[in-house]
């Protein structure tokens, strides 16, 4: 998995890049459906801070950090813990994705674990997703969460059995 030339140090960092990279990237991409979704509706779009807007994805998270955190009284911590806990494997997934660089007189590789089933790896790991929808519903102690949780694991399990096939076909 990992190579014996990784040091621990070198690891930390690739993942710290990696997880900044992620969500920098996942940030601005919001930003953009916003404004091409304000142009479609023929209005302005997230447009107050900073030039262009360009500072929104701040300001949503310093909001969000800010945000009273609303939960029924009755639920079960540790599983809305867990399911909460679901970016984790979609950052996961990007670990194996192979990619290096030419340096001076070092080729540095990028990919944070070597494995030779990359693409099985990625398949299981975000089929993971289906787990903190189900443990959602679950942790919230009402039946109709549940149901809600179930039926959109069941759309996911549906859609990733279709896409998985094709992957492996392919």
């Amino acid at each position: 998995m990992i190579g014996p030339d990784d040091l621990w140090w070198v690891l930390l960092i690739k993942c710290g890049v990696l997880v900044v990279f992620l969500l920098t990237a996942f940030a601005y991409l919001t930003l953009a459906e916003r404004k091409i979704s304000a142009r479609i509706q023929l209005r302005y779009g997230p447009n107050r801070v900073g030039p262009f807007g360009m500072l929104q994805p701040a300001a949503d998270g310093l909001k969000l950090f800010f945000k009273e955190n609303v939960a029924p009284a009755q639920r079960d911590k540790c599983s809305t813990w867990w399911a909460r806990a679901s970016p984790v494997g979609g950052m996961l997934a990007y670990a194996v994705i192979p990619g290096h660089q030419q340096l001076v007189r070092h080729v540095f590789h990028w990919d944070i674990a070597h494995v030779n089933v990359g693409l099985l790896f990625i398949l299981g790991i975000t089929s993971l997703g289906v787990y903190s929808l189900f443990l959602g519903g679950f942790a919230s102690n009402s039946k109709y969460s549940l149901l809600g949780g179930l039926r959109s694991s069941a759309q996911l399990i549906s859609y990733e059995m279709a896409v998985s096939f094709a992957l492996i076909v392919s």
